[in-house]
């Protein structure tokens, strides 16, 4: 079995790191995801290997998922763009960026969706089920929105959701 980190190994992670409750089972895990548990179960044996989730407290390990996602995603997993869609709104288009950036972006990025409100750009979101799976989860989508900034936005895009991350990312607020 190949130990490569996969895309929707850190979507896996930044749910781990979005809910309260830490007795999630794969299966439930899977569900609020939109994936199979195999594949979750396969993500979390992955993100161990590559020590960023810890078997013996369940929970990522916050200061190496925070380094890779400041400045491991954006290489590892570089977005897909493409023409004008209907979508979802991500990175500097949407909250938290969007409420402390003024954006008079015309086309702003959009993960594509017929259940999008937006119109936009379409950027390939780390992993298919990424929009289904925000739209359950509100502190998951500001956590995949602002990896999104990191892995495509401007230097100030990048450094605002730099510690936005850093803020949320920490294992106290993760408990929060």
């Amino acid at each position: 079995m190949s130990m490569v980190v996969k895309p929707q190994d850190v979507l896996i992670l930044l749910k781990l790191v979005s809910r309260r409750s830490r007795d999630a089972s794969f299966g439930e895990l899977a569900q609020s995801l939109g994936m199979s548990a195999s594949e979750v179960h396969a993500g979390v044996r992955r993100a161990q290997h590559a020590r960023l989730y810890s078997e013996a407290t369940k929970e990522p390990l916050w200061p190496n998922l925070l380094e890779f996602v400041l400045h491991g995603v954006k290489y590892a997993f570089p977005p897909e763009t493409g023409g004008r869609t209907r979508g979802v709104p991500t990175a500097h288009a949407a909250p938290p960026l969007s409420d402390v950036l003024a954006s008079g972006d015309p086309t702003p990025p959009v993960w594509p969706s017929e259940f999008g409100s937006a119109s936009g750009f379409a950027f390939a979101p780390l992993y298919r089920s990424v929009p289904v799976a925000a739209s359950k989860d509100e502190r998951l989508y500001e956590l995949l929105c602002l990896v999104d900034a990191v892995r495509a936005g401007r230097v100030r895009e990048q450094q605002l959701a730099g510690q936005l991350l850093t803020e949320r990312l920490a294992p106290d607020a993760a408990r929060q």
